[in-house]
């Protein structure tokens, strides 16, 4: 079954983030512009140039990424759902980047205190030290952790109702439960969309002027253009949660039509960068995106 196959899981990362509204800068920007109403807000960094602060919410900030490309949307409330497929390499990693944010977060801890020192030197009058937490109250304000929860099972409504209302809600949940099936695999189709007219517009002939003079047709693209078609090609066989068989199709092809190749192959020959054009522009048009 369907809900055997696949988790919620739901990842909580908060940090602290160093800043503060400052009132009374904001009153005298106001009052030097002759303003009649506050018409906007004036937020210092307690710790401008922290690298440290600035590594947590770099690690933070990467774990949200990679936590959607590896997931599926579910819900509003923040709950994604997870394919067992990808389950143990998920946990895996995320532990790993657990490690990395708890790492941060000690060596910012550890420094705090000659950070703020540091920090009042560099905001000159801007600085107070009042607005800054003790060390022992800002470990608080840091925070990694998720949960994995099943999914529910259709017809698990333990109330006391009759049965004309039961079903009503079975029938409810069942309506909610495939169009938010629907719209996760959509999100795979989106993003495979995104990626192969991506690849498309940057693979198509386009005439500049190189600095030496030459003339070509190859557009200015990052290694990312291949890179992240092959990692997408490891992602669907992953998240298609529900083994679409059209969507796996539109997978082995575009692999197909990036086997062997890479960044440097397609801008050095004229003849891999159209063949591999061709071919995503039939995905393109074999699939109704």
């Amino acid at each position: 079954m369907f809900n055997q196959s696949a988790v919620l899981v739901r990842l909580n990362i908060s940090t602290w983030t160093g800043r503060k509204l400052d009132k009374r800068v904001s009153d005298e920007i106001d009052q030097s512009k002759n303003t009649k109403t506050r018409a906007g807000n004036y937020n210092k960094h307690l710790l401008a140039g922290s690298k440290e602060l600035e590594q947590i919410q770099k690690v933070a900030t990467a774990v949200r990424t990679w936590n959607y490309e590896q997931t599926l949307p579910w819900s509003n409330g923040g709950d994604r759902l997870l394919p067992f497929k990808n389950f143990f390499e998920y946990k895996q990693t995320l532990a790993m980047f657990e490690k990395q944010f708890e790492s941060a977060v000690e060596a910012f801890l550890v420094n705090y205190d000659t950070l703020v020192s540091a920090s009042a030197f560099q905001l000159g009058d801007l600085f107070d030290r009042d607005e800054y937490p003790r060390a022992s109250e800002l470990r608080n304000k840091f925070r990694f952790s998720y949960d994995f929860d099943p999914l529910p099972v259709k017809g698990d409504f333990r109330i006391d109702a009759s049965e004309e209302v039961r079903r009503e809600l079975e029938e409810q949940y069942e309506t909610s439960f495939n169009n938010r099936l629907n719209d996760a695999m959509k999100d795979m189709w989106d993003r495979l969309h995104s990626t192969l007219t991506h690849m498309s517009e940057k693979l198509a002939d386009k005439e500049r002027t190189l600095k030496n003079g030459e003339v070509t047709n190859t557009q200015i693209f990052r290694d990312s253009l291949i890179n992240n078609a092959v990692e997408l090609c490891g992602l669907l066989t992953k998240l298609n949660v529900t083994d679409d068989p059209k969507l796996e199709q539109a997978r082995q092809k575009l692999e197909s039509a990036i086997v062997n190749v890479n960044a440097d192959t397609v801008r050095d020959s004229d003849e891999v960068r159209h063949n591999v054009k061709a071919r995503v522009d039939e995905i393109l048009s074999a699939f109704d995106f």
